[in-house]
Order: structure tokens, then sequence, then C-alpha cells
């Protein structure tokens, strides 16, 4: 932690540095991340920091969001350039159903990031040992219209729980979550989001205090059986996080990188060829970066449709595209 930490204090000031110029003129590109207590948001600041330093005569700046949602949205009024998404949310958004009823967003892949794993959330002793003990507790399923909110719903239905009747619903990010559950006003949560999150492992590292995940796993054939089988199963290794003393069966969906279709070809071409060309550089902000790569670039990871520029790209470094 305070390794990452150390590296986003320093990518923070890089991230918004323009370097000279190879596109005709400045560029400015904005790019939609998520909240400060998950992994979004640092690697998006790592991301920022590479295409400023690497595309030359471009501005590029990371911007704290609710999320997936906020974040497709962000892009469909063209306010952000490219953006992180879990692909549930995404598919949703191309074809105007759930949170997009109001409109489709043309958005379009321009890459497979790394799996985003459910966290359900809660402390030993609070009496929560599976999914049916949240019944009648105080449960924080995300911010209202995040991913983690979308993602949360589908678990709890798939598992035979009512989200308005089952439990005691409230919309908290992941950083106010970990504090309400500290300070005795929550019973558990849900987060969905790499490993390991910031957040949770500073509530695993409490005084006083034994982190507990509850699986969740058994959720996701029905979920796929909904929702169009985007959904895996996996696990959150045992000592992922401090005190976690086995493997968490979880629900796990993947997220991608996606931007406007209208952002030029040429454009996205070279934003996937400086991250991927400079990974490392990413993995020393967040270990998740490590999941991005050419063989995961695939229809199979992303059905939403791919950038022109991404796949021309990744069709050159020999991806079955």
């Amino acid at each position: 932690m305070h390794r990452i930490a150390r590296g986003l204090m320093a990518l923070a000031f890089g991230a918004v540095v323009a370097a000279s110029t190879a596109f005709a003129q400045q560029v400015s590109i904005a790019i939609a991340t998520g909240g400060p207590g998950g992994v979004y948001y640092p690697l998006g600041i790592g991301m920022a920091d590479v295409l400023s330093k690497h595309l030359t005569g471009a501005a590029v700046v990371a911007r704290v969001t609710g999320g997936s949602i906020d974040n497709l949205k962000l892009v469909g009024t063209r306010q952000c350039d490219v953006a992180f998404s879990m692909v549930d949310a995404a598919v949703d958004a191309v074809r105007g159903q759930g949170k997009f009823r109001s409109g489709k967003v043309a958005a379009r892949t321009l890459m497979v990031l790394y799996p985003n794993r459910m966290h359900v959330v809660t402390i030993a002793g609070n009496g929560i040992e599976t999914m049916a003990d949240l019944t009648g507790k105080r449960v924080s399923i995300g911010p209202s219209g995040s991913a983690t909110e979308l993602m949360a719903l589908r678990v709890i239905e798939a598992v035979g729980l009512d989200k308005d009747k089952s439990m005691r619903r409230q919309r908290l990010e992941v950083s106010e979550s970990v504090k309400a559950l500290k300070g005795g006003r929550l019973d558990a949560f849900f987060w969905v989001g790499g490993l390991p999150t910031a957040a949770v492992a500073e509530l695993a590292v409490t005084p006083d205090l034994k982190i507990k995940l509850i699986d969740q796993a058994d959720a996701v054939e029905a979920m796929n059986r909904k929702y169009g089988g985007i959904y895996s199963a996996g696990v959150i290794p045992a000592k992922t996080y401090p005190g976690q003393d086995k493997d968490n069966a979880i629900a796990i969906v993947q997220n991608i990188l996606v931007a406007d279709a209208s952002l030029p070809d040429a454009t996205a071409y070279s934003i996937v060829k400086a991250l991927i060309e400079r990974r490392d550089q990413l993995i020393a902000v967040h270990d998740e970066a490590r999941s991005i790569s050419v063989v995961n670039q695939s229809a199979r990871n992303s059905p939403i449709p791919w950038h022109p520029g991404a796949a021309k790209y990744f069709k050159e470094k020999g991806a079955a595209m």
C-alpha cells in the first residue's frame, strides 16, 4: 500500500504535463476512472502519466468519478475521451438498457484490462457467514448508478434475496463503506474491484478487527442465464488481504478501457500502443496491470464492439480479435 501511495504522489504531477508535438495540434485527453479507494483511479493516473509522456502533443489527465456507469455517460456526452468500465455496464450502455434507457452510448473497446472481483465484505463476529445471512442487515451495495450497484443487485437476485425486502440497503462508495463498517453503522458491503483494493486492505489492517469475505460464486450460473454469459466464477486467494485465512469463491466480470466511436483511429491506435508497450510502468502503480496483455484482447473478453484503431494495433500484434 505504501508503494502504491508513493507512486500516486509522483504520478499525479506527471499526469497533467503535456509533451511536445507529434499531433498536428495540442490534444487534451481526459480519462474517467473511479473513486480514490479503488483500482481504477491509481491505474488511471498511471495511464495518464504514460500517455502524457509518450503521446507527444497530448495533455492527459485522470478524473475521479463514480465508476463505470458515470464513466460511460461521460464518454457518451464527450466530457471524457477514455473511460474504465466493467463489461456488464458497457453492455447496458451500448444496448440502451438499464441505467441507459435515455439513450445508447457508442462505446468502443480500446483494450481488455483485468478481471473485476466481487467482494462481499464484513467483519468476523457480525453474524454473517453466507449470503443468506445478509437478511435484515445494513448493507451497502455501492453508490447509486455505480457498476458495483449494478453487479451487486444481480448477485443478490441470483442467490434468491430480495433487494428491497431482504436487507436495509445503503449506497456508499467503498471508502465510505469501510468507515461505516468500522464505526458500527454498517454490517456488510459489496464492492467490485481489483486485487488488492486499497480501501478493503485498509479495513483488513484495522487493529482488533478481522475481515471476513462472503462466498457468492454460486450466483454466476443464474446471472449468466439472464445476462448472457459475461460472468465467471473465481477466487480471491487466501492472504490477499491481511487476516483473510481462506480462498473466497466469487463472481467475476472483466474490466475494459473504452472510448467513444468518434475517437480518431490514429489516436486510439497510439493510446493502446503506448499502454501495452509500457505496461511495466503501469505494473509499478498497481499489480493488476499484469493482466493487461495482447493475448487477452478478444471478443470473448469484451463483447463491446472494438474501436478500429485499437483493433488494428492488436491484429498487428497477433491477437485473435
